[in-house]
Order: structure tokens, then sequence, then C-alpha cells
């Protein structure tokens, strides 16, 4: 059963990859995706070890992304947190990833005239890259442009793999001895399998979320499954959960929140006041008052400046020192023909995201390049 429902998840990648990633996240086997890496390399009978792939695949590329994840994406906690957290995902995620874009080349390994198979292994690595977007956009959460530039620097531990395998191959050779291999079993099998908890943690999180959710009256749990669904992108899936959510209890604010958020990334502006307008009538304050700045963005969106000055004063007064809101209210400003008013906020949302808290500066980075770019670089 575990078996069939791997190769299902397997094949679909072909047909809707982030939609196949984020089942793998829920259901996927590490050790499946491992033996496919392993089994397709050598049905492909190339040069190189069977073994060759998976393990740049451990050792150099998904350590890499988790770099590149912390440097670009902003991850929170050490480097250590967040490896113990997303390796296992990763690199079954990526597994995968390979295990499809080789797939191909395995089938029609035999019809190619040999001449032609650079070409087919160039677009083999083609096709993975693009599978490893929707991974490292699935796994990390991350805004397409962050996932297309952690992707785009992966290329980096691959180099250092090129240059490392000579010597790493004389290891290997020392390390596959019987007797090294149960003593490091012996003495390390337990940090070894603490590699597989972010995946175990994460899939069963899902399955008691999954449990909670049969219950018709349980609210939270369907608001949690969206929340899951929305930070992997897949935004049909978080709107359907939410929904659940607001139908079951129509008290449920965050939700209500959540599906406002969406509609406006979405160019809903008419769903989005109605969500948005609910949660005010619920709770003003909600989620630290950021419903008041969701509601300026959506009327700066709709070009009603007044209106969204009339929100994001109310918000800033309550949060003076957080860029997005300075950088909208500076909007709003330029909107109603402020404009001195408004070169003052640009250069307080510059400050804000200088002075913000070391684990909210990257994201506050975005808000102040966009208010320097406004008029706000005089600071």
């Amino acid at each position: 059963m575990l078996l069939g429902l791997n190769i299902r998840l397997l094949l679909r990648i072909y047909s809707n990859p982030g939609a196949a990633m984020s089942g793998i996240l829920d259901q996927g086997s590490l050790l499946f995706a491992s033996i496919a890496v392993m089994a397709i390399t050598l049905a492909m009978r190339l040069p190189l070890p069977f073994y060759m792939p998976l393990l740049v695949l451990a050792l150099f590329y998904v350590p890499g992304i988790v770099l590149l994840g912390k440097i670009f994406a902003g991850l929170g906690g050490s480097l250590g947190t967040i490896f113990q957290r997303d390796y296992s995902p990763l690199l079954t995620c990526a597994g995968m990833a390979w295990s499809a874009a080789a797939l191909p080349l395995v089938l029609v390994r035999w019809m190619l005239p040999l001449q032609l198979l650079p070409s087919a292994i160039t677009l083999m690595a083609l096709y993975f890259v693009v599978l490893m977007f929707f991974v490292v956009r699935t796994v990390f959460g991350t805004e397409n442009g962050v996932a297309g530039a952690i992707v785009g620097l992966s290329w980096i531990p691959l180099v250092a793999a090129t240059y490392l395998w000579g010597p790493l191959r004389f290891v290997l050779g020392w390390l596959a001895s019987p007797f090294f291999l149960f003593y490091a079993w012996y003495y390390l099998g337990g940090e070894l399998g603490n590699l597989g908890a972010g995946l175990r943690s994460r899939q069963n999180f899902r399955r008691m979320l999954d449990a909670a959710a049969v219950n018709p009256h349980d609210a939270g749990a369907q608001y949690q499954l969206g929340l899951i669904y929305q930070e992997r992108r897949q935004d049909a899936e978080a709107i359907r959960r939410f929904t659940n959510a607001v139908t079951i209890d129509a008290g449920e604010t965050d939700a209500h929140f959540q599906l406002g958020r969406i509609a406006r990334q979405q160019g809903r502006p008419k769903d989005a006041l109605g969500y948005f307008q609910t949660v005010l009538d619920q709770d003003e304050n909600h989620h630290q008052s950021e419903i008041l700045r969701e509601l300026g963005a959506l009327y700066l969106e709709a070009g009603q400046f007044a209106d969204a000055w009339r929100e994001l004063e109310a918000y800033v007064e309550r949060r003076p020192y957080e860029a997005e809101g300075l950088y909208y209210c500076g909007r709003a400003l330029d909107g109603v023909g402020r404009r001195e008013e408004a070169l003052s906020m640009y250069r307080r949302a510059v400050e804000a995201a200088r002075s913000a808290p070391r684990y909210l500066q990257r994201a506050a980075a975005k808000w102040s390049r966009l208010a320097v770019k406004a008029g706000g670089g005089g600071v």
C-alpha cells in the first residue's frame, strides 16, 4: 500500500508538481525516494556509480539548499534547527524530483542515438531544476522569486561536489568496511535517525489534523490545514479549508482574515473587502491590528487613497515601527497629494527596516527598498 502510494505521488509530479510535492511532504517515504534514485541511476547505465546521484543530493545539494534557504528566505531559527527540521523533507522531495526527471531518460535510453544522449541529459537536468522550484517553494513556503533565486544558485554546492568527489570516493572506500559500519551505526544511529525527524514530525502533525478534521464541528482543525496549504502556495485548497472553518464557525476570525488576504492577492477586491469587514466587525484589534493594514492596502490597490489613509493612520498609531505599514502610509499620503508627509513616512519605513529585529530584517528589507524607490532614501 505504501509502495503504491509513493509510486502514485511520483507519477503525479508530471501532471501537478506543486500538489505532488505537498503530498510527498504529507505521505512520502525517504526510503522509497532513496531507492528510486539508485534504481533509476542503475537502469540508466551511465558510467558512474549507482549511488552517486543520491550521495550528491544527500551530502551536497540538499545541505546547500538549506543554507541558501537560511540566507535568502530568512528562515527562522538557527542553521542547526533548520537543518533538523527541513533536511529530510527536502531530501525526500528532491529525490522524488530527480527520479521524475530521470525516469523518461530511462524509458528512451535505448531508442536514442548515442550522440543525442548528452542533449537528453541536459534536458533532464533542466527539468529537475524546474521541479526543484516547486520543492523549495513547498518545503520553505517562500514566494516565487525567492524560490527561484535559491534554485538558481543551487549549482554552487554542485561545484563543491565536483571538487570533493575524488577525496570523498577514497574515504567511502574505507567507510564501506562492515566493521566500521557496525560501530558507526552503534554510536551514531541516534543522530542519523534524527535526520528523518523533520519529515516524521510534519507527517504526524498532518495525520493528527486530518483525524481532527473528521469532526464536522472542529473549525480549528480546518483552519490549521488551511494554513499548511497556504504556506505551500496551494491557494485553492487553502481557500477550501478556510471556507470549511467559517462554515462550521462563523466566528473563526482568523479564517476570515486569511480568506481576505488570499482574495486580495488574487485580485478579488470585492471578496477581500467582505472578509475584512467581517474581521473588523468581530475584532478590530485582530492579528495585532494587521487587519487595518490589509484593509488599507486593499484601498490603495483600488485607488481609494483617502479611505486607505484612514485605515493606515490608525494602524501606524498602534504599530509605529513596522516598515510595511509605514510604506503603505506613504503611498496613501502620496495619493491624496501630501507629498512632504509621504516622504517622511517613506524615511520612517527605511529606518524601521534598519532597526527591525534580526529575524524580521529580511522581510522588512522589501518595504525598505520600495520606500527608497518612492523617495525615502535620504535618511
